[in-house]
């Protein structure tokens, strides 16, 4: 055989290989689809789809969560109807650290590496956690919430949902550095759950306020739609506008325009599109046999009305969902 017939064989041969290994199937699981939150995973997801595909790696993006928020059995089902269907990657946001291990580990034997983003899981099979150091997001709020009272008052905290590795983190992070800094602010509440709805928040907070309100100085939520519901509920109560200072966790829509009112004193802030980008881009390098980090911070900060419009903060509080979700 002569050589340029050889090497026609040999490129013929190769190239569907190539081919396989530059197309990836990824499915992204969040906890929910209806949080402006989840709505910047996906953004940064997208934002990773598009860069890969500059770069000649194509990926077919399937985004797919819960119906609600606190539907650990349908989130489960979600990841064995991945599993079942073989795509090549999942980036998952697990609703329970501990309901998401089974479907998880299921997934690593068959093959299809998991990378978790946002909240953790107890497990060690995924491949790479991609999240803001939570725990520490929770002391910042205690900090400034803290300074914001001058040492001294009454606070509530309200919690999002049992089982929310993330959300935990925050609170007691929160916890520990308000009993160790600031021995003279009393926690008049610091066990009651938000639920996973604003709407479920919003009563769950106006049961705090009508128990504490009068007393009240301070109050802590933990997530957006645990601050959400929060913020409405002070409103209703007529403790908005400083009477009650307020430090939430996450930003969004509401959240933004209840700072620039001046109904919330300060906002913890992570970066979801940052998370959703280097999860998707964190799973195609596992699968191209790169080497990833166990562990990736995405970042966190604290907004105020003086910091808001800092270039800096602005995928941050102005994600840019429109340009990645149209």
């Amino acid at each position: 055989m002569n050589l340029p017939r050889l090497l026609v064989l040999l490129f013929a041969i190769a190239l569907p290989v190539v081919a396989q290994t530059q197309k990836y199937t990824i499915a992204v699981v969040p906890k929910g689809t209806t949080h402006e939150f989840w709505k910047s995973i996906h953004a940064g997801a997208v934002k990773a789809q598009r860069e890969l595909a500059a770069s000649g790696i194509n990926v077919d993006l399937i985004w797919k969560g819960p119906l609600k928020e606190d539907d650990r059995e349908q989130q489960v089902q979600v990841i064995e109807n991945f599993i079942g269907r073989h795509v090549d990657g999942i980036v998952l946001a697990p609703l329970d650290n501990k309901a998401l291990v089974a479907p998880v580990e299921t997934a690593v034997r068959g093959k299809i590496p998991v990378v978790i983003i946002d909240s953790g899981l107890v497990s060690t099979a995924q491949a790479s956690f991609v999240a803001t150091d939570n725990r520490e997001g929770g002391r910042i709020a205690a900090r400034n919430l803290g300074q914001l009272l001058g040492g001294k008052g009454n606070v509530i905290m309200l919690r999002y949902a049992v089982g929310s590795a993330s959300t935990e983190e925050r609170e007691a992070g929160f916890l520990e550095i308000m009993q160790k800094d600031f021995p003279a602010i009393k926690l008049l509440s610091t066990d009651q759950h938000a639920g996973a709805t604003r709407d479920t928040a919003k009563r769950a907070a106006e049961n705090l306020l009508s128990r504490y309100g009068p007393q009240l100085n301070g109050a802590f939520a933990s997530n957006e739609s645990a601050a959400a519901g929060m913020l409405l509920a002070l409103r209703d109560a007529g403790l908005a506008g400083g009477k009650v200072k307020f430090v939430a966790f996450d930003s969004g829509e509401t959240l933004n325009a209840g700072l620039k009112a001046g109904d919330v004193q300060g906002l913890v802030v992570q970066n979801p599109l940052n998370m959703g980008y280097l999860g998707v881009k964190t799973v195609v390098a596992v699968l191209r046999g790169e080497k990833v980090p166990a562990r990736i911070d995405t970042g966190v900060g604290f907004v105020t009305l003086e910091n808001f419009n800092d270039p800096a903060m602005a995928d941050i509080v102005n994600p840019p969902l429109a340009k990645y979700l149209q």
